[in-house]
């Protein structure tokens, strides 16, 4: 209860001053309130909690802490399903858009696993540096394609995540992020199990393909969702899951609430930090959390022993 009341009174502050900060006085301004910044406070948390959540099922399917959405190619094959809907159907409903991006995300992560396959699980600093190389080869078939079809503009809204953009109508989708939530917490003992490998998760009884095809399914999904809506954001999957897992121990069901929040107090925490270093102006939130989470996981990798599953 104790650290439930510590994150809440933390989440707490972060959202009153997100509510009241920004160039505009509030004073006599109630529409400014409910019009912008209600729905970019709650698309930072919403996102937040989202990419925590799918990092959590990423290194339980992968068996590898250091690894997150980011590092899997996930963003990057969005981004190019993004693009030739831009081309072929550029009137195209955004729950269609976001069906694509979706399944998109889900081929990426697959080539992702293929590769996985192959990579050793004595080191676990492989992984992570393989999915650096496979995203980087993704995100250069991106910029190469928007640069050939004169839609480089596209791709930078979604390469660079931040919330000056968000306002009311805009931001809605998000609201699926708590749904995909709560199937996650249905199903965390499933998600638990399936960290043991293949083979020992079957020997407990786990359909080891559905389990692990139900949480990619809700990785590609948030991952678009994201996407579409306010952009990628790096290392937040990362971040939060570790932090959470380190002080908190690795009982998964007990964990995911508090990763969820974990995740939107970070992700809030970057917005706030970027909308005061340079107020009035604003430094976008996924610049931010790409600094801090750098420096995060550059910690990880000199603790990697301690970050592999085991």
């Amino acid at each position: 209860m104790r650290v439930w009341a510590i994150a809440l009174v933390a989440l707490a502050a972060l959202i009153s001053v997100s509510l009241c900060l920004g160039a505009a006085n509030l004073d006599g301004e109630g529409w400014l309130l409910t019009v912008s910044r209600i729905p970019r406070t709650m698309a930072a948390l919403l996102a937040g909690a989202g990419l925590a959540l799918a990092g959590v099922v990423v290194q339980q399917v992968v068996q590898n802490r250091l690894v997150e959405p980011s590092l899997t190619g996930a963003p990057e094959a969005s981004m190019l399903g993004l693009l030739a809907v831009t081309l072929i159907a550029p009137g195209m409903a955004v729950a269609g858009k976001m069906l694509i991006a979706a399944a998109c995300a889900l081929l990426g992560m697959t080539g992702f696993l293929a590769l996985a396959r192959r990579i050793p699980r004595e080191d676990p600093m492989l992984l992570p540096i393989v999915g650096i190389v496979y995203g980087g080869i993704l995100g250069a078939v991106c910029v190469w394609f928007a640069w050939a079809k004169d839609l480089v503009q596209y791709l930078g809204a979604w390469r660079l995540g931040e919330f000056s953009g968000v306002m009311m109508g805009r931001y809605e989708w998000l609201w699926a992020i708590a749904a995909l939530a709560g199937l996650l917490y249905l199903v965390a003992d499933r998600i638990t199990i399936l960290g043991l490998g293949e083979t020992q998760a079957r020997s407990l009884g786990l359909d080891y393909g559905q389990t692990r095809a139900l949480g990619l399914v809700v990785v590609s999904v948030i991952t678009a969702l994201v996407l579409v809506t306010v952009g990628a954001f790096p290392f937040v999957g990362l971040v939060a899951p570790n932090l959470v897992a380190r002080w908190r121990g690795d009982n998964l069901r007990a964990n995911l609430p508090l990763v969820a929040v974990g995740g939107a107090a970070l992700l809030l925490a970057a917005d706030v930090i970027g909308r005061a270093i340079r107020y009035p102006f604003e430094i976008p939130a996924a610049t931010v959390i790409a600094v801090f989470g750098a420096g995060v996981f550059l910690w990880l990798l000199h603790a990697a022993p301690g970050a592999r599953h085991g």
